[in-house]
């Protein structure tokens, strides 16, 4: 059976272990604090309490895979697999104050991973996505060939986690697509490569078929780099000469 056809059908729920586990083991780690601000005028607020979650390797690299097509246009490669914990929020649909439109089976991603201690500055952030671009989506990417999406990274939930995720990308060819071996874990079992012109999976972004904010960041981020731009759906040098002389690139 290919990878294309054994996709995740249900995920079960086998044991609820939480009330059984200590916050501050496992991959992901809840750190409970009691804090108190300090301010400039020399006063102090009153204590309050603060959940951070964290991990072990706290941030994050995401790949934008892309090619240019023969037709001109520039399409980008993404996995879609179930992602645990937003399936299970249709059991708890009834608490939510605004409805899921639709269930999430599966969930469209740009290729990441997490940084490990080796992956150090930015030599290493490309290092790391190039190793994760052969497991995720079985592309070997010398790492050279991939560039930083902005100098620095995001928080993508900065009032949960102090997680950071770096975006680079990278131009790749579609036919040496070789196996993706993934990292062994089943939560990267199940998965599926889907490529959409650049312009189509921005607009999937927004209408919900790709939920995934830092897919959709990376989608905006490859378009700058590019000089695309996808409301015309066309490169900036094709603009007539006087909006030519006005687009700015917000790229660093």
């Amino acid at each position: 059976m290919s990878e294309d056809e054994r996709l995740v059908a249900e995920v079960e729920v086998v044991d609820d272990l939480t009330a059984r586990s200590r916050c501050d083991e496992g991959f992901l780690r809840l750190r409970r604090f009691l804090l108190r601000n300090r301010y400039t005028d020399g006063s102090v607020s009153e204590p309050y309490r603060c959940d951070v979650l964290s991990r072990r390797s706290v941030d994050a690299v995401a790949v934008v895979l892309w090619h240019r097509g023969d037709d001109g246009k520039v399409y980008v490669h993404y996995r879609e697999g179930t992602r645990a914990p937003i399936w299970l929020r249709r059991l708890k649909q009834d608490e939510l104050p605004c409805k899921d439109a639709r269930p999430y089976d599966r969930i469209g991603e740009i290729v990441a991973g997490v940084l490990e201690e080796e992956d150090d500055g930015p030599a290493g952030v490309l290092r790391r996505g190039a190793i994760e671009a052969k497991e995720e989506a079985g592309y070997e990417v010398d790492p050279r060939r991939l560039e930083l999406l902005g100098r620095e990274g995001f928080f993508p939930s900065p009032g949960v986690t102090d997680e950071k995720v770096y975006l680079c990308a990278a131009e790749i060819d579609p036919a040496e697509r070789g196996e993706a071996a993934g990292d062994g874990s089943v939560q990267e079992e199940g998965t599926r490569m889907l490529c959409l012109p650049l312009g189509e999976a921005i607009r999937a972004c927004r209408d919900g078929r790709i939920p995934d904010a830092k897919t959709e960041l990376g989608f905006l981020r490859l378009a700058d780099h590019l000089s695309y731009l996808p409301q015309l759906d066309l490169f900036a040098d094709a603009l007539p000469p006087a909006l030519r002389e006005r687009y700015d690139r917000l790229g660093l």
